[in-house]
């Protein structure tokens, strides 16, 4: 729980507020109407997210009392070497052994558990304002709730000119996981197909044929995946434990209400083959874009029958048919993304110790511990230069 009500900063005060406390609130339904993600996201994900987070939110009102942006932040425990491979992790899970919180922090991070962060501004003009608003609070608030590191999480790189202030202001900004991007200015699959390089056609070919040969895939697309959540959910968790960075786990739940309180933009992909389900996608669709959050897949099946490949064309497909602009995925599995021709989408991080003392050492430290020097793939693709 967190302890104290208000801090100042300097161009005014923020209010420290559980989610109940925003229900009548307008600005908090004003904080995020631009984004795929509005509020109703933000408390979907307080309301059904596995794990030891600790929710609140950010009331930043200047000194005529207006609220100007509430931005969601949450205390959690994290793992400092997340994805790091080879000896160093080989090294840290041996002390763990002894000491299992070697190299884990309390930590409060800025934006959102299960997603990317966004600053939640009432007016777009104001950016700038609630990030030196957040600046001034921040590190307060991290001491105040005993938290060693405080970290914006995942904030896409538009935000660089905003957040430019922490960068300057003792914050490390490193790379995250970045999301993928694929402009759909294609008449059709084929259209987009023919674009691909030789080798890659020939590929898609093989993996093509081989999913034909076997019992038909049907696909249906729903908003509520209620009936289903039963049948998908397991298939989420297949694909959720092979991965090698794990931040959220999300529930039965998250899928149900999602699709209850957001159902213009849920969009559900379901895949069966003599009427069982062997994958589904779970996508959000925003003005022209979509954007594919997750996927689940039998992997009893789906190696075999390329069902990674076969959705993938399935959803570009559709949305290609229905007019959408882009098409956006979520981090890792970048090499097969690498050779669809999709293009990075720079996510960042802003790290800074609580204590004075530490971060100028913990500055330096930090940036070897970064997820993206462990991948090699990333730097294959065009704009790598931009994370």
């Amino acid at each position: 729980m967190a302890h104290g009500k208000t801090i100042p900063f300097p161009q005014g005060l923020a209010k420290i507020v559980s989610r109940a406390e925003l229900q009548n609130c307008d600005a908090w339904k004003r904080a995020f109407q631009s984004k795929c993600k509005d509020h109703r996201y933000y408390e979907i994900v307080e309301a059904t997210l596995e794990g030891d987070f600790e929710h609140h939110y950010l009331v930043l009102e200047d000194d005529s009392g207006n609220a100007r942006a509430i931005q969601p932040v949450f205390f959690v425990r994290q793992n400092l070497v997340e994805g790091v491979p080879g000896k160093i992790r080989c090294f840290v899970d041996f002390v763990r052994k002894k000491f299992p919180r070697f190299l884990t922090m309390r930590v409060l991070m800025v934006g959102c558990a299960a997603g990317a962060g966004d600053l939640g501004v009432c007016d777009e003009k104001d950016e700038g304002w609630a990030a030196k608003a957040l600046l001034g609070v921040l590190r307060t608030y991290a001491r105040r709730n005993r938290a060693s590191l405080v970290v914006l999480k995942d904030f896409p790189a538009k935000y660089r000119a905003a957040l430019g202030t922490f960068s300057s202001n003792n914050y490390a900004r490193m790379p995250s996981m970045p999301m993928t991007r694929l402009s759909l200015h294609y008449q059709n699959w084929d259209e987009y197909f023919r674009t691909l390089s030789k080798a890659t056609r020939k590929d898609l070919r093989r993996k093509f044929r081989k999913a034909e040969r076997a019992p038909k895939i049907d696909m249906e697309i729903v908003s509520d995946i209620t009936p289903y959540v039963d049948e998908i959910y397991p298939l989420y968790l297949q694909v959720h434990e092979r991965s090698p960075l794990k931040f959220e786990t999300l529930t039965k739940d998250y899928f149900r209400v999602i699709a209850q309180r957001m159902p213009e933009r849920a969009r559900f992909f379901i895949w069966r083959q003599t009427g069982k389900i062997v994958a589904f996608s779970f996508c959000l669709i925003c003005d022209d874009t979509i954007y594919d959050e997750c996927i689940g897949l039998d992997y009893s099946v789906a190696l075999n029958l390329h069902l990674y490949f076969y959705t993938l064309r399935d959803i570009i497909s559709w949305s290609l048919q229905k007019g959408l602009k882009y098409y956006y995925s979520n981090p890792l599995n970048y090499g097969p993304k690498l050779h669809l021709r999709c293009e990075l989408v720079p996510l960042d991080l802003y790290v800074m110790h609580a204590s004075a003392l530490l971060n100028p050492t913990f500055r330096r430290m930090i940036k070897y511990l970064g997820p993206t020097r462990h991948d090699p793939v990333l730097r294959r693709f065009p704009n790598a230069d931009q994370l």
